[in-house]
C-alpha cells in the first residue's frame, strides 16, 4: 500500500512538471534603407545599401520560457542577424550569432549558459540615445554594438533600483574574422586556462528620472586570434560609466569610454559621448549626439549625428539619419558604421530607411 502510494505522488510530479505553464515567441526585425557617404577611401562617393546596419541590426528569433514553480522560470533564447540587402547572415555566419542560450530565473535573478550579450552592451542601453545605428560610435569602436560572448555563464540580478550583472567566458568567439568585432578566439586549449577567456561586470541604479550604470571588462588573447590579441597574456579592457537624465519628453543621456589594449604594442583611447532625445508628439522623435575619440598620441575624431524617427503604426518606423565625422591628420574614422573614408578626411554621411518589427 505504501508504495503505491509514493509510486502516485511520483506521477503526479511528473505529471505537473510536464504541463508546466509555457510559451514559445517568434520576434524580429527588418531595417534597411539607402545611404551616401562622401570621401571614400578608393576616392568619390558611396550610394547604396548598407549591409550592417540601419537604425538597428536586422535579426529574427525564438525565445521561450516555462513556469517551473515556486517562482523559477526556465527560459532560452535563439537569435539570428542578417544583412537585408543580401539575406546574408552575419556575425560571422553563425545561424544564431546575435544569441543562443538557456538559464533559469527567478527573484534572485536569472542565470544563462551560452552565447549572450554581455555587460559592455547592457551599460550603454539607457544613456546612448542612438543605439546601435549605422551613425554612431560603432564607427569607433565595432565591438561595442556586438558586444557578445561565446561559451559565456552570466548573471544578472534587479533589486529595487540596483541591478549588478556578470558575465564569464571560457571562449569568447568561436567566429572569425569575417565580421565586426568576430576575433577567431575559441579558447578552452588544454594546458592553456586563460587562453581566449573573458569576463564583464556591471553596476547600475535606475530611479524613475534617472540612473547611472559602470561596467568593466576584460577579454583575454590565444594563439592564432584575430591582432592584437595573438597571445593568451595580451589583453583589451574596457572601463564604461555613463548617465541619463528624463525631462518631460526629452531625455539627456552620455558617458566615458576608456579602453587599453595591453599587447605587443600598447594603445589607449577614449572616447566621450553625450546626446539627447525628444519626442516631439507620440509618433515623431528625435535624436541627436556628439561625439569625441581620442586615440592617445595617434589621432582623434569627433562624430555629429542627428536622426528623425515617424512611427507609422505601433510596427512600423521611417527614419533618415545625417551624421559629419572631423578625423585629424592621421584619423580614418569613417561616419557609416561598416564604411570607409581617406586618412585625414572629413566626411558626410546619410541615410532613410524603414524598419518592420514582427
Amino acid at each position: 500500500m505504501k508504495r503505491h502510494y509514493v509510486t502516485a505522488l511520483l506521477c503526479a510530479g511528473v505529471t505537473g512538471v510536464a504541463h508546466g505553464q509555457s510559451s514559445v515567441t517568434l520576434y524580429g526585425i527588418v531595417d534597411t534603407g539607402v545611404q551616401y557617404y562622401n570621401n571614400a577611401a578608393a576616392g568619390g562617393s558611396v550610394v547604396g545599401m548598407p549591409s550592417l546596419t540601419g537604425e538597428v541590426p536586422s535579426r529574427f528569433g525564438l525565445k521561450g520560457a516555462e513556469d517551473l514553480g515556486g517562482g523559477y522560470k526556465a527560459f532560452f533564447v535563439l537569435e539570428n542577424g542578417f544583412a537585408a540587402n543580401t539575406g546574408a547572415l552575419n556575425y560571422g555566419g553563425r545561424l544564431f550569432g546575435r544569441a543562443a542560450n538557456v538559464g533559469v530565473s527567478s527573484d534572485y535573478g536569472a542565470m544563462t549558459l551560452g552565447r549572450q550579450i554581455n555587460m559592455s552592451m547592457y551599460v550603454l542601453l539607457n544613456a546612448d540615445v542612438i543605439g546601435p545605428s549605422i551613425h554612431s560610435m560603432a564607427s569607433f569602436d565595432s565591438y561595442l554594438p556586438n558586444a557578445r560572448s561565446d561559451s559565456a555563464v552570466g548573471y544578472m540580478g534587479k533589486f529595487k533600483g540596483v541591478t549588478i550583472g556578470g558575465t564569464y567566458s571560457f571562449g569568447r568567439d568561436a567566429a572569425g574574422p569575417a565580421g565586426p568585432s568576430a576575433t577567431n578566439c575559441a579558447g578552452e586549449v588544454p594546458g592553456d586556462p586563460v587562453v581566449c577567456r573573458q569576463y564583464t561586470a556591471m553596476l547600475a541604479y535606475d530611479a524613475a528620472n534617472f540612473g547611472a550604470a559602470a561596467s568593466y571588462d576584460v577579454m583575454r588573447g590565444g594563439p592564432g586570434a584575430s591582432a592584437p590579441l595573438s597571445n593568451s597574456a595580451y589583453t583589451d579592457t574596457r572601463t564604461i560609466v555613463d548617465a541619463y537624465f528624463k525631462f518631460g519628453q526629452a531625455k539627456v543621456g552620455g558617458g566615458w569610454i576608456r579602453r587599453n589594449t595591453a599587447a605587443a604594442a600598447h594603445s589607449q583611447s577614449d572616447l566621450f559621448f553625450a546626446g539627447a532625445t525628444y519626442y516631439a508628439m507620440p509618433t515623431l522623435s528625435f535624436d541627436a549626439q556628439g561625439l569625441r575619440y581620442i586615440l592617445r598620441e595617434h589621432s582623434s575624431s569627433t562624430l555629429f549625428v542627428a536622426r528623425a524617427n515617424y512611427l507609422l503604426s505601433k510596427r512600423t518606423t521611417v527614419y533618415s539619419s545625417l551624421g559629419y565625422m572631423i578625423n585629424s591628420a592621421n584619423a580614418s574614422n569613417a561616419v557609416a558604421a561598416g564604411g570607409s573614408v581617406g586618412m585625414g578626411q572629413n566626411q558626410l554621411g546619410a541615410m532613410v530607411g524603414i524598419q518592420q518589427r514582427f
